[in-house]
């Protein structure tokens, strides 16, 4: 008989040894302490922290009239969906939240899933075996979920350096202009903190004959004068064919999502098997997101201040000489370049510090480019920034790290 234990032991080993083994924090985030929340020690023990990687980018997932709207949800529906979308799984819920979304992107329709990864995977899983002959051009620096719905789609697929406006033009000169192409993108990496030349990859693509699809899952909501994400902010969303989103992130609560034309939506909505196939979204959820968006809509606050606190403290941790990249964003990433100490890094800031960074390894990043990937909201304060600065300074001198790369 195969040995199936000594393998799947065998591949845990492996992945130790690299450094690359995921270990879980158990947290418990309160209400009214974020960014702070408590840590369940592997001894038993309850040690608060302050959480410096959290999604949750605005702090809207403990903000009061998003969970007033989740537990009148509750109340009226219960817990669950009741099935598929297909089957006695539509409710108001989700329907208002469609045209939310809709209008949130100037565009005709929109779609939810159950999360980012599941959109990006069924949309263009569907959208690249509907199109006769279709041609996928990715972005070099794309999520794993597009990666994966392309893949899947048996489209033909071609691969552009990251952000080279210049290398996708040539590309697609290659191919003839009646074929059908997509080019899929991001607007900002999640990574590296860069964003993309959103207006100019539109250029390229209606040049030739082009859809665009882009991925806007770490923008909605933290960028644009309505949260509306990059395209907003640039004045191109009206160019975009489909923008993709997730409910996860700035919203504070779970879903995914893809706006664009009423037609292109009726086919993704008609063939994604993600979709599909799999129990929607609570409608307590979509409650809840509506609520976020709606506020985002409406208010600069949260954005205004995030995008302060993001300055301060990349002013912060040059001047302290932290080797943190340049970022066009949110997202400060903190190079450390090698898997076993970045993780001895996280785990000291954790238990010397009361501080909560994971480490990002390979395969999120290449190998080489592993690092503490810093997210700052608008509840972190003054005094959580000097203490982090103070903590990083002490790790590095203590375990010899970080030279301050010039780029990404």
């Amino acid at each position: 008989m195969f040995p199936y234990s000594e393998a799947f032991e065998t591949s845990l080993r492996e992945l130790r040894a690299d450094g690359r083994y995921r270990v879980f924090i158990e947290l418990e985030r309160q209400v009214g302490s974020f960014p702070t929340a408590v840590w369940r020690h592997p001894d038993g023990g309850r040690r608060p922290v302050v959480v410096w990687c959290s999604n949750d980018y605005l702090g809207m997932g403990h903000r009061r009239e998003v969970m007033d709207a989740m537990h009148a949800a509750i109340d009226r529906h219960g817990a669950g969906a009741g099935g598929t979308r297909n089957i006695s799984g539509t409710a108001h819920e989700h329907v208002l939240l469609e045209r939310d979304l809709t209008d949130l992107h100037g565009k005709e329709a929109a779609l939810l899933f159950t999360s980012g990864y599941v959109s990006n995977l069924a949309a263009l899983t569907a959208l690249g075996k509907v199109l006769p002959s279709c041609v996928i051009l990715s972005d070099a620096g794309n999520h794993n979920s597009m990666i994966e719905g392309i893949r899947r789609s048996g489209a033909e697929k071609a691969i552009f350096r990251h952000n080279d406006v210049s290398e996708l033009d040539a590309l697609l000169t290659r191919y003839d202009p009646n074929r059908p192409k997509i080019v899929a993108f991001e607007s900002v990496y999640s990574m590296d903190g860069d964003v993309a030349p959103v207006a100019e990859i539109c250029d390229v693509a209606e040049r030739h004959g082009a859809l665009t699809y882009l991925d806007e899952v770490h923008a909605v909501g933290m960028y644009g004068p309505h949260g509306g994400g990059i395209a907003e902010r640039e004045g191109v969303a009206d160019r975009i064919t489909l923008i993709e989103a997730t409910l996860g992130k700035a919203f504070g609560v779970m879903g995914g999502y893809v706006a664009g034309p009423s037609s292109i939506i009726d086919v993704i909505r008609s063939h994604a098997a993600g979709f599909i196939f799999t129990t929607s979204l609570c409608p307590h959820l979509a409650a809840g997101a509506r609520a976020a968006v709606r506020h985002l809509r409406n208010s600069n606050v949260e954005r205004g201040a995030q995008q302060r606190k993001v300055a301060t403290l990349m002013s912060m941790m040059r001047e302290a000489g932290l080797p943190v990249l340049p970022s066009e964003s949110h997202v400060l990433p903190v190079m450390v370049g090698d898997a076993h100490l970045c993780r001895r890094i996280s785990e000291d800031l954790l238990e010397r510090h009361g501080i909560y960074v994971q480490p990002i390894n390979y395969p999120t990043v290449p190998r080489g480019g592993e690092r503490l990937r810093i997210t700052p909201t608008p509840l972190h304060t003054a005094d959580h920034m000097r203490a982090l600065v103070r903590a990083l300074v002490e790790v590095r001198d203590r375990l010899g790290w970080g030279a301050v790369p010039a780029a990404a």
